[in-house]
């Protein structure tokens, strides 16, 4: 496994498994529609895409949030 594989956070953590499985499905739609040309299996493909890339935008915005309440955090236990 490389590191793109094994990186986590508390954000992305319930996400992961899903997201493979968005992925094989968009696989398994492309492969019907390019075998049988059937494009009802192209829009699935491109319907599953979109919501696969909303997702993971917000998974940053989440970790962003994430980030800056931490850096905040630490902030306010610096000494002065």
């Amino acid at each position: 496994m490389n590191d793109r594989r094994t990186f986590n956070t508390a954000a992305r953590a319930r996400w992961n498994a899903p997201i493979h499985n968005c992925l094989k499905a968009i696989d398994a739609h492309t492969e019907l529609f390019l075998s049988h040309g059937d494009h009802w299996h192209e829009e699935k493909a491109i319907m599953l895409r979109g919501y696969v890339h909303e997702l993971k935008a917000w998974i940053l915005l989440q970790e962003e949030l994430q980030q800056e309440n931490q850096n905040s955090e630490k902030a306010e236990f610096i000494p002065h």
